[in-house]
Order: structure tokens, then sequence, then C-alpha cells
């Protein structure tokens, strides 16, 4: 039987592994991620380009497959460009730490069960641990120094920003993002991911965690700096963020770092919440589970990870980027506080005695429930912060929109008068809601 590197507790086995095998999977890990990041960018390219009615790339190799390949050689023959302020010893190390962590942390996903390679049974997966969703969290942790000092070693203003944006960004959404794996550990009783998928073998944590895993979609989109959320990266107020110095091959890191973060939290995604390399049921009960034993598995997880792919991109082509504060807003008064009350229903519901159906019954129908309400809050919160804003006023007094050479567009609580024989003035609302038109200047200067 290909399971038969499976302990009781369903962890993989790997003391059979010889130095050379774990050399071969290491490369073949590093291999899959690199192609997935070049079909993902020509993926992404041309998905967008469907939805805005135009073709995408089409041009280089077949059906434009070749044309992220030619990019990244474009990239690599460019000029090289260091900041006459950079720092740069930090300036260089830092796309090389923000790329490496990304390969890293996929070392824990399980891509299937044992199979038979060069005449050894080894796990489809590099390495497991007691601890390894904490390990990719900690990795994750580690990533976003690069994106910091990148910022900072650039010596220049638009990069710091961007850098102190990111940091703010990826520890706020950090721990909504660890919060909302808590209950699955509660359900795994383990933080070992080949133990997590073993469990799902019944039942997807996706069904009993359903508020779990929409906390974790939300939160994976900040945590990869991705539309809505690539606030550390805006073009309209950053020209780039952290990386705005960068050339070249440094750029490339960069560029490969963000979409390698995406398949390794959609990865992890998979392994969580849709039973890792599990196949779906019906098949799953087909000849007593053969379509979950051999090389099928990795079919099965390519899918599912190719799923949340999608939903990147489709969600960079669906929805406008974000205010800052309403997003720090958002994971700070909704995603953090509801999590702690999941967490907090999902052990005292584990505890009571009844029946598992009533139990998942019970869980779903708290769940369908706090999706709802936090959309509600939410709507109700960002009313009431638009009228609040509405409502201020402004005790401007008389105000001069061409006093400095340059109109001014007005400000909340101000409109723009067209007077005879004057340019326009602004009536300024003072905060006892008195409108003061100003005097009329003479047009003779």
């Amino acid at each position: 039987m290909t399971t038969a590197l499976i302990t009781a507790d369903g962890a993989a086995d790997f003391s059979q592994d010889t130095w050379w095998l774990v050399l071969v999977k290491a490369l073949l890990i590093f291999v899959f991620l690199v192609v997935t990041t070049l079909l993902l960018i020509w993926f992404e390219r041309r998905v967008i380009g469907r939805m805005q009615q135009r073709p995408g790339p089409n041009r280089t190799g077949p059906f434009g497959l070749l044309q992220t390949l030619a990019d990244g050689i474009k990239l690599a023959l460019k000029e090289d460009i260091i900041p006459k302020n950079a720092h740069k010893a930090v300036f260089i190390a830092a796309p090389i730490i923000a790329a490496s962590c990304c390969f890293v942390a996929f070392a824990i996903i399980p891509f299937g069960p044992s199979v038979y390679v060069f005449g050894h049974l080894t796990p489809l997966q590099l390495t497991d641990i007691p601890v390894a969703v904490i390990f990719v969290l900690a990795v994750a942790s580690v990533g976003v120094y690069g994106i910091l000092l990148a910022g900072w070693s650039s010596g220049s203003t638009y990069p710091l920003l961007g850098g102190l944006r990111s940091s703010a960004q990826i520890v706020s959404y950090e721990i909504a993002m660890g919060l909302s794996l808590v209950p699955i550990f509660l359900y795994a009783g383990s933080m070992s991911t080949s133990e997590i998928v073993y469990e799902q073998r019944h039942q997807w944590f996706i069904i009993s965690a359903i508020f779990s895993f929409v906390v974790y979609v939300i939160t994976m989109l900040g945590e990869t700096n991705r539309l809505p959320f690539d606030l550390a990266e805006g073009e309209g107020e950053l020209t780039g963020g952290f990386h705005t110095e960068y050339s070249s091959l440094k750029f490339a890191l960069f560029f490969l770092a963000e979409y390698v973060n995406m398949v390794t939290v959609s990865a992890l995604a998979t392994t969580l919440f849709l039973g890792g390399w599990r196949a779906p049921w019906p098949l799953s009960a087909v000849n007593d589970g053969m379509f979950n034993e051999g090389w099928w598995p990795l079919l099965w997880f390519v899918i599912k990870l190719w799923m949340f792919l999608f939903f990147f991109v489709w969600v960079r082509g669906s929805l406008p980027r974000v205010r800052y504060d309403q997003f720090m807003r958002f994971g700070w008064k909704f995603l953090i506080p509801t999590s702690l009350l999941w967490i907090i229903g999902v052990a005292t519901i584990r505890a009571l005695p009844m029946t598992d159906i009533t139990r998942r019954q019970l869980f779903l129908g708290i769940a369908v429930v706090g999706v709802i309400a936090i959309a509600v809050v939410w709507v109700i919160d960002a009313t009431r912060a638009t009228d609040e804003e509405d409502q201020a006023g402004w005790t401007l007094g008389e105000v001069d929109p061409f006093a400095g050479g340059h109109p001014v567009p007005p400000l909340p609580g101000q409109t723009l008068l067209v007077t005879r024989g004057s340019r326009p003035k602004v009536a300024a609302l003072t905060a006892s809601g008195n409108d003061e038109t100003l005097p009329e200047e003479d047009p003779r200067g």
C-alpha cells in the first residue's frame, strides 16, 4: 500500500528518506514554484484581459505562454541601478530575504501520500514538524523584513512610506490569520500539516469551520499585498511603494516573492480547509478510495491550488483599492474581535456533550450568522463614519481659493460660487451652519 509510511495519528513518516531523495524533493518544489509563477503571471494577464475585453499576451510563444519568460529575461538584462543615498548592503539583501522566505515556507506542504520514487517509499512532502503551521506563519513574519528593509535602505520617501505601510498591514492581518487557524488546530488536535490532512479523511474542515475559512481568505489577500489591499504598492500615491527604486533582477525577486507568496497561502488554504491532496466526494469513495492513493492526489492538490489562484486574479480584476484607514479599521475592529469570539464558540461547542451531526449543524449556523453580522456591522460603521465626516463642518472663515496663485478645490462643507465679474468664490460653512460669501475682488487686481 502506498500509505505504509503513515503513523497511527496520521503523521507522515520520513524515516526512510535518504539524503539524495530529500535534495530531489527540494529541487522539485523549487521547480514547481518557479513554473507555477511563470504560468500564474501569464494566466493573470490573460484572464484580466478577457474580463476587460482585450486579448492579453498572445504573441510570444503559443497562446503567449512564453511572454512571462521573455519578461524575466528582459529584467535580467536591464541595467541594475542603486540609488546614491541607498544603504548598499541592506538594499541588496532585502529582495533576497523576501524571496527566500517564500520558498522555505513551502517545505511543510503535503502534495500527496507516500509513493515510490526510484524504489524508495517516501511521502510527497519535504518535511513536517509538530508545529508546521506555526512555522509557516513565522517564516512569513520574517519575510516582511525584506519589504521593510527595502523601503528603509532606498533612501527615498516613497519606498519608506511603502515599507511602513506594508509592515503595519502584514502585522495587523497576521494576527487575524493566526486566529482564524486556531479552530483548525482544535478540530485536528495537531498543528502538523500531514495530521491535519489525515483528520479531513471524512469531512473537510471548510464545512465545520466556514467562518475561519472566510476570515483566512480575506487575510491572505492582505498578507500578499494584493488588490484590493495592495496599499504598500499603491501606484496612485506611492508610485510603486517599497520597490520604487529597484530595477533589474532585484525587482524581479520582489515580483517573484509576491507570486510565490500567493501560491504558498493558497497551498496552505488547500491543506487546512479543502482536505489537502484528498480527492473530492464522490471520487474519494470510488473503489475503496483508489483516487486517494498513488499519484492521483497530486492532481487534486494542483486543481484546488489553482482554484485559489483564480480567486486572486478574479478579485484583482473586479474590486477597486480600498482606503488605508478603512483597511486597517476592518482588520482591527472586525476580523480580530470576531475571530476571538469564534474561537471561544468553537471551544465551547466541542466541549458540550452532543452528537457530531448536531455539532456540525450548530457550527455551520453560528458561522453563517457571524458572517452576516460582520457584513451588517461593517456597513453600519462605514455609514456612521461617513455621516460624521459630513456633519463635522469646517470653521475656516473667509477663504480665498486663489490666494496662493493656484485654484484650491473645495473641502467638505464648502461650495464654489460664481459671481458676476469675478472668478469663482468659496462659501465657507462655519460650525454654526451660516453661509458667509467672500467679498468680491477687484478684477483689475
